[in-house]
């Protein structure tokens, strides 16, 4: 798995957010665009793209997209 997809596709699912402020380091939940819809779609391309269930613990427990990757890593 390619970490530039994963930001790449991290980042389509944020409307209003620059797409080139988000990388592995960014602090997703510090995202104004944040919310609970956001993380449905990311739970949504989790699984779509990599075949991956990702839930809101895992959100909650996480603080990065490297986080979020690992996870998804783990589990692929």
């Amino acid at each position: 798995m390619e970490e530039n997809d994963f930001v790449k596709n991290f980042a389509q699912q944020f409307d209003e957010t620059d797409p080139e402020s988000i990388n592995l380091g960014t602090n997703f939940k510090d995202l104004e665009e944040w919310s609970s819809l956001v993380a449905l779609s990311l739970m949504a391309m989790a699984d779509e793209e990599y075949g991956v269930r990702i839930t809101a613990d895992d959100f909650k427990n996480s603080s990065t997209l490297a986080d979020v990757l690992a996870i998804i890593k783990e589990r692929a």
